[in-house]
């Protein structure tokens, strides 16, 4: 088990079920491989460094976990599949 870092812009004008949604579908996806969510940090919208898709806000949250090998790929497969999503980023804490 490895510790990594993922952080995931989503689009700032969907609901907020479906943002809800997502946090679930990755919490989800962790424990299913006996991972663990150590801590969510949700920061909400913020303007973004560059337009995006034509979009100048972006709705930011920080997911540290603690799992095997193959979670951040299934992490990123997901997240590429969503329309909804506009970046995301997972770094390995323990390089």
């Amino acid at each position: 088990m490895k510790k990594y870092e993922l952080i995931y812009v989503l689009k700032s004008n969907i609901e907020d079920e479906a943002k809800q949604k997502i946090q679930e579908k990755i919490k989800n996806i962790i424990e299913s491989e006996n991972g663990q969510v150590d801590k969510v940090d949700v920061w909400g919208n913020k303007k973004l460094a560059y337009p995006i898709q034509k979009l100048s806000e972006g709705y930011y949250v920080l997911v540290n976990f603690t799992a095997g090998i193959e979670v951040p790929k299934e992490i990123e497969r997901n997240l590429k599949i969503s329309e909804d999503s506009i970046r995301h980023m997972i770094v390995n804490m323990e390089a």
